[in-house]
């Protein structure tokens, strides 16, 4: 009977295999979810959803199949009004919770629906209409089994809406970056190696070596572990990126701010890398490309971003730079080529959704840099590029 919610648990991006699906049917088979839909939620959940970024998608994917409903603005605009009003509760003996109806979930759809074309005024402690408190199917603050809570906070724990909270929203790893994670994800990068003349004391060998010897305890110093990783940021700035610019400022805040890279190198550019780079986004301070890439050894690890969204001629042309009193004798697609060839490791991050990656430059620059949407799904993604041997 639920072959559908599997189908729709995958829609939305959970990958859940023929394994953990019979899992969850034999779990059902044993009544470990009982007759509440609350019980099936958190035990689906726990079976089929492999990490807690994908709570979010299994909320919105549990919601589709077991709800159906769509509700005009209007009416959701003036409901909430009304069930913030008040916030009724009482205590019911449990001789009335008794006799309360039970109703499946299509009923309990229907009703509803007939409920938000009929009702025209707020109600709190009925047991028919959508409100505060008492007995009704529809609202919160109160008790039904197998109700439908519309707002507010839970009454007996029985609803079957608790997927439209989507309390787990922030666990997303498409959405966008704050500074926290992109300083988390950027510790990725880190690569550990033992140098210098400092030694500390090497915990793996000692035990190792204690038991090659029986047991008697011999400590082993090695050379402190540094991290050896060179970063260059490219970024670009103005025009289309005025959008990003926020965003742009954080992954370069965060970057900054990380303490682990041997050495941090960034630069800004506008649409297209041409002769010059400059230090400062407001600077006119310049310094030349070609003296960039020559100090700058191939080791470094290379990230780029910008839109990479601009006239074809900005792009492929001499001259196609757009500052009036400026010009450039290598057209930028060259040296993008340049720079790609000369370092390692380059990723491009995009804070353009990927659906608007067919534009001319933007497919254009993906061959020649591995293209990642700029969100912590994206970043994660270019830091396992990065680092891969």
């Amino acid at each position: 009977m639920f072959t559908g919610f599997f189908f729709c648990l995958r829609a939305h991006k959970i990958m859940v295999t023929p394994t953990e699906w019979l899992a969850l049917m034999e779990a059902l088979s044993r009544g470990f979810a009982g007759c509440s839909l609350v019980s099936f939620y958190h035990l689906s959940r726990a079976l089929l959803v492999k990490s807690e970024a994908l709570f979010d998608h299994f909320d919105l994917a549990f919601r589709e199949f077991f709800t159906g409903l769509e509700v005009p603005q209007e009416i959701f605009a003036e409901l909430w009004q009304w069930l913030g009003q008040e916030n009724l509760k009482r205590k019911l003996a449990p001789d009335a919770l008794k006799d309360l109806p039970q109703y499946n979930w299509e009923t309990v759809k229907k009703m509803f629906a007939e409920r938000l074309q009929e009702q025209k005024e707020e109600h709190h402690g009925g047991n028919r209409w959508i409100g505060t408190g008492g007995t009704s199917p529809f609202g919160h603050g109160g008790y039904h089994p197998g109700g439908l809570r519309v707002g507010g906070e839970a009454g007996g724990g029985m609803a079957i809406k608790i997927a439209a909270e989507r309390r787990f929203q922030g666990y997303r790893r498409d959405v966008t970056l704050d500074i926290r994670q992109i300083k988390v994800a950027l510790k990725k990068l880190r690569h550990l190696r033992r140098t210098g003349n400092r030694f500390e004391l090497d915990v793996d060998k000692t035990i190792d070596r204690a038991c090659r010897n029986a047991g008697e305890i011999d400590l082993v110093f090695s050379p402190e572990h540094k991290n050896d990783v060179k970063l260059l940021l490219l970024m670009d700035a103005g025009g289309s990126m005025y959008p990003y610019a926020k965003l742009v400022d954080r992954l370069f805040s965060a970057a900054n701010s990380v303490n682990h890279f041997a050495e941090l190198n960034h630069y800004y550019f506008h649409n297209s890398i041409y002769d010059y780079l400059r230090p400062e986004i407001d600077s006119r301070e310049r310094v030349p490309t070609a003296h960039v890439l020559k100090e700058l050894n191939p080791d470094h690890k290379v990230i780029l971003v910008g839109d990479a969204s601009m006239a074809p001629f900005e792009l492929f042309m001499e001259n196609g730079i757009i500052d009036y009193y400026d010009s450039n004798q290598t057209a930028g697609i060259v040296w993008f080529e340049r720079i790609a060839a000369h370092f390692r490791r380059c990723v491009w991050l995009n804070p353009i959704p990927q659906r608007y990656w067919g534009h001319p430059t933007i497919s254009a620059i993906g061959r020649v840099f591995p293209m990642f949407h700029l969100s912590l799904e994206g970043l994660d993604e270019a830091i396992q590029k990065l680092t891969a041997f």
